[in-house]
């Protein structure tokens, strides 16, 4: 394996890319049991809360930091690590970091795009369909589905996983300028489902979205989504190559995936509690 410091000893016409010598370790059983039984606890628990809330506002509170939550670790995806590494300032320094944030603000309009697109879609769906809100068959579907898709992402349940394994197409690197391809990669992730699914708590955020039966608050729900994918490229701002943050992505990949279990366990908990009191 190449180590960091054998770089430093590569002619100026080589390039390379150290090994990677650390890999995330799968979480043991009784490590995945124990997040299972305490998110579903915790779930619950906030579910008798949620119950005996005034008003609708702290139901929305947790759903959108779920959505937040979701775009987040969506970052831990084929699409997350290619926009991290492709959408980065041309050199260092404040003068690098300013000819670079037009790409950034474009990135972010295209999230934006794709949330009014989506969100509106979604919106639309429930308003036909005649949905109407968050009654007790909604929150029921919703936390069934998170209960479902907890143990699924922390191995326990095999359950359809319906994505779309594909990118931004590659040859737009070299065809657009930089701030262009930064609109096109919002865009594409904006929209949620042209590309790699990474999370299921997409999925939750989708029925929420169409159980408003509301297109404001459903492009409301998905803006959040997106604001959680979005946010992440802002690292790039920093002075830190994008290797140590894709290094530092790889190292914690399973940790992802315990977190993203335990916040669809908690969810699929509180839900079901709250739909059944």
């Amino acid at each position: 394996m190449v180590s960091v410091e054998d770089l430093h000893g590569l002619s100026a016409g080589q390039a390379s890319v150290p090994d990677c010598e650390l890999f995330p370790q799968s979480p043991s059983a009784a490590t995945r049991i124990a997040v299972l039984l305490a998110a579903a606890l915790a779930g619950a628990a906030g579910g008798v809360a949620l119950a005996s809330a005034a008003g609708p506002q702290p139901l929305w509170a947790v759903l959108g930091a779920a959505a937040v939550a979701g775009g987040l670790l969506s970052t831990w995806s084929p699409c997350g690590y290619s926009s991290i590494s492709l959408l980065r300032p041309d050199g260092r320094g404040l003068r690098a970091v300013a000819g670079w944030l037009p790409t950034f603000a474009m990135h972010g309009a295209g999230y934006g795009l794709g949330a009014l697109m989506l969100g509106g879609l979604l919106g639309g769906i429930g308003l036909i369909a005649g949905f109407s809100g968050f009654g007790s068959t909604a929150l029921l579907v919703l936390g069934l589905v998170g209960l479902a898709y907890g143990a699924h992402q922390l191995d326990f349940l095999r359950v359809p996983y319906p994505q779309r394994r594909a990118q931004v197409p590659h040859d737009a690197r070299q065809r657009f300028p930089k701030w262009v391809i930064g609109g096109l990669y919002g865009l594409s992730l904006g929209l949620d489902y042209l590309t790699y699914v990474q999370t299921p708590l997409l999925y939750m955020m989708t029925l929420a979205a169409v159980f408003t039966g509301n297109i404001a608050h459903a492009i409301a729900i998905v803006a959040l989504f997106n604001l959680g994918r979005f946010l992440p490229v802002a690292v790039n701002a920093l002075p830190i190559p994008d290797y140590r943050v894709q290094a530092w992505l790889a190292r914690h990949q399973e940790n992802a995936a315990l977190a993203d279990g335990a916040i669809l366990t908690a969810l699929g908990a509180g839900f079901t509690v709250l739909a059944l009191i």
